[in-house]
Formats: C-alpha cells, structure tokens, sequence
C-alpha cells in the first residue's frame, strides 16, 4: 500500500501512518491528488491497526495550495470525479473527500508547515487536529476575493471551531491568517517553532496509538455527539463507558495506578508521570 500512489509518500510505524503530500510544484489539491486521498481513506477506513493518521507535505512552502483553479474550464468533469461513493452524491467531490476523512476511525492530525488556502485550508478544517509551524504557516480561505465561497467544507466546519463572527471574518476578509492568529482563535490547537513540530505532533500520536484498543474512538465519537447536542452527548459517552469498562484493559490499568500510588498524596501530585509509567 505505501507504494501504491503517485502524490502521497506513506510510512506505517507502531498504529501510525505518516503521509506525506508530494503534488510538485505546489501541491494542488488537483484530481490525482483527490484520488489518491480518497484511495488512501477507503484503505484506511477498515484498518484497525492505524490508529492515527499525521499529515504532512514535502513541500516546505505548501501543505496544499488550494484547488485546482483549472476546474473552472471544464466544471462537469470535476463534478464527475468519482470521489468518496459511500458519501452524499449531492455534495461536490471534494466535500465528499473532506468527509470522508473526517469521518475515518482513525485520529488525523496535520503538521501544517507553510500555506493553505482555499481546499487546502478545508482539508485541513476537516482533520481531527491540527499543529502550525509558528515561522512558516498560513491560511486562508480567498474563494469570495474570486467571486464564490468556499466549496469543499469551509462554511461547515469552520464555524465549529472558531465561531460564526470569526469564520465571516476568514471568509469575508480573505486574508492570510498567520498560525500565532490561528492558535488564537481555534482554527489550529498549537503553533509551535519549527523545529519543535514534528516533536510535538509526533509525541501526541504515538501517545494516542498506544492507548487501549477503542478508547480514542470511543473519546472522539462521545465529544462529537456532545457537539450536536449535550443531552445526547452525555448518553452516549455513558454508553460508550460502559462498553470500555468491561474490557480487560480498564480494570488492569486500574489496578496497576492504585499499586503505583494513585489515591495517595504523594501519587496525586505527580499522576501524569505515574500513568505514563504503567501504561
């Protein structure tokens, strides 16, 4: 499978994947590129060995440009990508795309070093998490300084994560928001130095694979329902306890936290280090 496609570069280490976007010369988020991403999530989507998925470009410059702007020459041949079929065929191919990976079982999390405008942005707008090289990244969403709004899930997921004003904002304005701004209103968790990216998201995925079987997805699904509804929310992350309780791992790691001193003292003031220790 790592082998299997012309822009993506793949590596499996330990319940990771680690893709790479390689689209020369500036990553557009063109029809090869679409597939290859649709292709890669179809994959993905019955693998219960990956647990979480990290995006990152090869290009130092672009995590992915945008769209390809070419679309606008021949739009029914864009309309008939066959994208994501398990999606809504009323939605565009690149929304399909969008939500297909963002509804993968798997954590996604994007090192964003360089721009993203565009599709570029909603792509990532469509991850799990995101992370910013403090020196090098931008984004933006420009398609209304061209006349449309943006089409591949911007208007959707935006207003999730940083709020209605501040998503008319990025629409609106179509400027370049650069990462110290994006941790600041929500579009990215984390800006960090460059050189301290790939630490950072590197810990945090292998933190996550290592955790029991179920337990992340279980987490995301009941932080999802919450979302839409807080009554349903907390029905589901009840039912969703009350499946991981019965599971072996839930009492083993109990047990294991109480003999290393969790309930004392001395224990408490130091937990994270000391569920670090057993797990």
């Amino acid at each position: 499978m790592t082998d299997a496609y012309s822009t993506l570069k793949i590596s499996l280490t330990s319940g990771v994947a680690h893709v790479v976007i390689d689209n020369p010369p500036i990553n557009l988020l063109d029809a090869a590129l679409m597939t290859d991403l649709d292709r890669f999530a179809d994959a993905m989507s019955g693998d219960h060995d990956i647990r979480v998925i990290v995006f990152d470009s090869a290009d130092p410059d672009f995590f992915v440009a945008h769209g390809d702007m070419t679309t606008a020459d021949d739009p029914a041949a864009f309309v008939a990508l066959p994208i994501a079929p398990e999606q809504d065929q009323s939605l565009n191919p690149m929304m399909r795309l969008h939500e297909r990976i963002r509804s993968l079982p798997q954590i996604t999390i994007a090192k964003l070093r360089g721009l993203a405008r565009g599709g570029g942005a909603e792509l990532l707008s469509a991850m799990d998490m995101r992370f910013a090289s403090l020196e090098r990244a931008g984004m933006a969403q420009m398609e209304c300084r061209l006349g449309i709004i943006p089409g591949a899930g911007g208007t959707a997921y935006l207003p999730g994560l940083v709020g209605r004003a501040r998503t008319l904002e990025i629409i609106l304005g179509g400027q370049l928001i650069d990462a110290a701004t994006a941790e600041r209103i929500g579009w990215v968790n984390r800006a960090v130095p460059d050189t301290e990216l790939d630490h950072v998201v590197d810990t945090l995925a292998a933190r996550i694979a290592a955790l029991p079987p179920g337990v992340a997805r279980a987490a995301t699904e009941a932080v999802d329902t919450a979302v839409e509804s807080t009554t349903h929310g907390l029905r589901k992350a009840d039912e969703l306890l009350s499946g991981l309780f019965s599971e072996p791992a839930a009492a083993r790691l109990a047990k294991a936290a109480l003999a290393a001193g969790a309930h004392t003292r001395d224990g408490e003031r130091h937990l994270e280090a000391l569920v670090d220790d057993i797990t």
